[in-house]
């Protein structure tokens, strides 16, 4: 028999568990509560407690805090998770905490009683095996995607030697002679975009997120194994293996994977992705011919018509050369004109150098990140000529704004030729900011600068290091300044503008409350919904209907 633990401030919540639950069948003897993580843990201490289900948000001591403590003080306690839609930082908790399970409320009869048979089970293998052997196991079991992926990555990378490695053949399928292989890549071009708007800026998330969704696409035929280049971090490799037997149907059933998750990574998260499929191999080494192929059709997709949609390369295509357009001088110009001061004419050359491409044949993939390499690392050497400072309050290497350029809201993303030019218009604009900076020496600092920058880009990401960065003034000095000018905080101006503007665009009824979110910089309209309500105390439709 076991004990169970409920940590929950709602009582509504706890007792709705006690009713739902099946705790006969399932073995359960005493059922304890607590309505916070610090009695909770006094509980602990107090009975034998095999499983404790906790919710997140809570008072005193919160699930993520409680979550933290157990893990030093009752490593081998079983833990369920209760908490609500996108709190991704403890999602975030959850995963590192090796919990059993994540339920979402509402809780429904059937999530709960499988999460608790989980738990029951874990348990009573616990009671057969020795806890040695069980420990072994898990590290077994977490160790083996990371063995797979350095196996795979030798093999792509062309340093793995068949012979040398026997005895792990069997672990990628490499040591039946019918089997065959495929590699498919893909290039996430809004990557930056979506691991700040859907994870909360968490790379590992949205990439456990990413060869989730691949995992699930894989046919029952054709087993996938998928992990982010640890290089090259816009890109994601799949390597797929078929059982003797299929062959025939193997190029078949590696493009309808392919597609299937391209549409799935752009269904579930408007992820936009390049894809290329290689081709198929009867030895696990050719993979790293396999995996050139595929990265070559990615690199022949044509920019120019880039849409804002995937695009999957599953054969061959006759792509020319882009245009021989001699970009080098052009850019050297172009900078040598914004450190002169003559900003204008900087800007009319980089317009000129990208209708030119723009009127050209075709104007590859490869050649456009080549072209903004070269661009942005022009830009970032002439910064550091004219003095640019090379850190900033955090330690961090940032040459102010510049060095935005290739993180954050400064992103390599595009994902359409209009996005590329604006993203090099953005880099040159960044330049162009910094060398005004530098020739303005220590003139004294106007805070009403931020102020009217927010009044123009209130529907941008907008943070305080941005600032902090850019006028090379620490966060605390800004937020203190700005609250005794304006009588808000920068935060709460954002939202008091975005907000007056909400006001304003639902008093045009021909406006969809969605498309008045995007306006406004919200990505998820049922959020800007919650933002609305907090601020005003009515939700955005019942606010329009009082308008009427």
């Amino acid at each position: 028999m076991y004990n169970v633990l409920i940590i929950d401030d709602e009582e509504p919540l706890r007792e709705a568990i006690r009713i739902v639950g099946d705790w006969d069948r399932l073995g359960i003897e005493h059922i304890y509560e607590a309505t916070n993580g610090k009695l909770g843990m006094e509980l602990l201490g107090q009975h034998p407690i095999d499983v404790v289900m906790v919710d997140m948000k809570m008072p005193e001591m919160n699930g993520i805090e409680f979550l933290r403590v157990i893990e030093k003080a009752y490593p081998h306690l079983l833990t369920i998770v209760i908490s609500g839609y996108n709190d991704f930082e403890f999602t975030r908790q959850a995963i590192q905490s090796r919990v059993v399970d994540y339920l979402l409320k509402p809780i429904n009869r059937q999530d709960l009683n499988q999460a608790l048979r989980k738990a029951v089970d874990i348990l009573e293998s616990r009671k057969q095996s020795q806890d040695e052997f069980i420990n072994q196991s898990i590290t077994l079991n977490m160790s083996l995607p990371k063995l797979k992926e350095k196996l795979y990555m030798s093999i792509l990378d062309g340093s793995f030697k068949k012979q040398a490695n026997t005895a792990l053949l069997p672990l990628i399928g490499a040591d039946q002679q019918g089997n065959r292989f495929g590699v498919i890549v893909l290039r996430l071009l809004n990557r930056d975009e979506i691991r700040r708007t859907r994870f909360h800026g968490d790379a590992d998330l949205m990439d456990f997120a990413v060869t989730n969704v691949l995992a699930q696409t894989s046919d029952e035929r054709l087993r996938c194994f998928s992990f982010p280049h640890p290089r090259r971090e816009r890109e994601v490799v799949s390597i797929c293996t078929l059982a003797s037997g299929q062959q025939e149907h193997m190029s078949l059933l590696l493009a309808q994977v392919a597609q299937k998750a391209v549409a799935n990574l752009h269904g579930l998260f408007n992820m936009v992705v390049a894809a290329g499929v290689g081709k198929l191999c009867t030895d696990v080494v050719e993979l790293a011919s396999a995996y050139r192929d595929a990265k070559t059709l990615i690199h022949s997709t044509d920019v120019l018509k880039l849409e804002g949609e995937s695009i999957l390369h599953t054969v061959p295509r006759q792509v020319g050369a882009s245009e021989e357009v001699p970009w080098t001088d052009r850019l050297l110009s172009i900078q040598k004109d914004a450190q002169t001061g003559q900003a204008n004419r900087a800007k009319v050359l980089l317009s000129d150098l990208l209708k030119q491409l723009a009127a050209g044949s075709v104007f590859r993939l490869q050649d456009a990140d080549r072209l903004l390499r070269e661009f942005h690392f022009l830009l970032r050497e002439a910064a550091i000529e004219l003095g640019t400072p090379m850190s900033t309050p955090n330690q961090e290497e940032t040459l102010g704004e510049l060095g935005r350029v290739v993180e954050g809201n400064l992103s390599a993303d595009f994902t359409s030729f209009a996005d590329y030019s604006q993203r090099l218009h953005r880099m040159l604009e960044l330049y162009i900011a910094g060398v005004q900076h530098a020739q303005a020496g220590n003139q004294p600092f106007d805070i009403t600068e931020i102020k009217r920058y927010i009044d123009r880009y209130y529907f941008e990401n907008i943070k305080i290091s941005f600032f902090a960065e850019t006028y090379f003034l620490s966060r605390e000095y800004l937020m203190k300044l700005f609250k005794q000018q304006f009588g808000y905080g920068i935060h709460e101006y954002v939202q008091k503008v975005r907000m007056d503007k909400a006001k304003e665009l639902l008093g045009d009824s021909s406006l969809k409350i969605q498309e008045i979110s995007d306006m406004l910089g919200y990505k998820d309209k049922n959020y800007f919904s919650k933002a609305f309500r907090n601020y005003y105390q009515v939700s955005p439709s019942e606010y329009r209907v009082s308008l009427q």
